[in-house]
């Protein structure tokens, strides 16, 4: 187990509690242990045998079948809860009117209606509700965002992601509500907006009913393009978004061991004047390929890190409620139009929508 460390005598320690110690769950139990102001009293699971395993890895920690026991203790500051979707609302919401803060990994809820009634609960016992969508908290999307708001790549055209891999099959969500939500938290982060549309083509080929390929097409405010390509169906494992601007193009992928983020100064200029169309020519410009430097950390120390910082201060976390709500509303929509054969649907702003 790693070694703590020891936090300013000033420092307040909130004291955690984890539910859901599967396969997301220890990394969460991992970072809150090993920062400075968090101590984790508690894991939850149902499963007896992944508590046995905590317990070997944390012996201070307390492990429980019943979440109940985390919300039941006023000793707990604050939940993180990384549990399958269909649970996230019930015992989310039995957490926010338990008086606790909570980090609740993506996808929020199971539907536009139940992240509402989270964001309800969360305001109505002055809670923080903190939605996992760790890739914000990446380096190199950071980065990203930086480059578009000061203008670096010119006016955005359009912005593409792949997040491909053979498997894991999910047995009780789709491909949609497995991995779109990260690219979705991704485009909306970079561009600083939510889309107005949302089209998309999926098929099942595996298991009828649970789509395991799909194409999503967004549009954005100002013109601009998204389109997401997820798929648990594919040879190669790829993670890579590219951003096409009037100045310059940038490739991110989240693959590469060392070269994150490559910057292309690469366009296509229409000549201003020519008199014949026989005259007319497309100008095309190759100049460098930057590599920003991206300084390294683990995005979900960052995330864990801003969850207790804001509870601590009383901010409103990058990632609230309403990030997660504005996600959860494209990937409801985006299934919808799957079933109508990729017709194009409006993401018109619900009750406590993003603002």
């Amino acid at each position: 187990m790693p070694e703590r460390k020891t936090p300013p005598a000033n420092d307040r320690i909130a004291t955690v509690g984890v539910i859901g110690c599967g396969y997301w769950g220890p990394n969460l139990v991992r970072n809150f242990n090993q920062l400075p102001i968090s101590n984790v009293k508690y894991c939850s699971d149902l499963d007896p045998m992944r508590l046995k395993h905590m317990k070997t890895l944390y012996p201070n920690v307390i492990t429980t079948e019943r979440f109940e026991d985390l919300i039941e203790d006023p000793v707990v500051d604050a939940v993180a809860i990384a549990t399958p979707v269909s649970t996230h609302h019930p015992i989310a919401k039995a957490c926010l009117e338990g008086g606790k803060h909570v980090l609740l990994e993506k996808p929020l809820a199971a539907s536009i209606a139940e992240a509402e009634s989270l964001i309800e609960a969360a305001e109505k016992n002055n809670r923080v509700l903190f939605t996992g969508h760790t890739f914000v908290y990446n380096a190199a999307v950071q980065k990203m965002r930086e480059l578009v708001e000061a203008g670096e790549l010119g006016e955005t055209f359009y912005i593409s992601s792949i997040r491909v891999n053979l498997g894991l099959f999910q047995e009780d969500i789709n491909v949609i509500w497995d991995l779109a939500p990260h690219d979705i938290s991704i485009l909306n982060h970079i561009l600083g907006c939510e889309p107005v549309t949302v089209s998309t083509f999926a098929k099942s080929y595996i298991r009828p009913g649970i789509e395991d390929v799909a194409f999503i097409a967004l549009q954005y405010p100002r013109g601009i393009v998204g389109h997401i390509h997820v798929s648990w169906l594919d040879p190669c494992k790829i993670r890579r978004t590219t951003l096409v601007g009037s100045k310059k193009m940038l490739v991110y992928d989240d693959t590469s061991p060392l070269e994150k983020i490559r910057v292309y100064d690469k366009g296509v200029t229409i000549q201003p004047h020519y008199d014949t169309f026989g005259e007319f020519q497309l100008a095309y410009r190759f100049g460098d390929i930057i590599v920003p430097k991206i300084n390294e950390v683990e995005p979900l120390k960052k995330e864990c890190t801003h969850f207790l910082e804001c509870i601590d201060n009383g901010v409103c976390p990058k990632t609230d409620g309403r990030a997660g709500l504005a996600v959860v509303k494209v990937v409801e929509r985006a299934c919808e139009s799957a079933k109508l054969g990729g017709a194009p649907l409006s993401l018109e702003r619900s009750k406590g929508g993003s603002k």
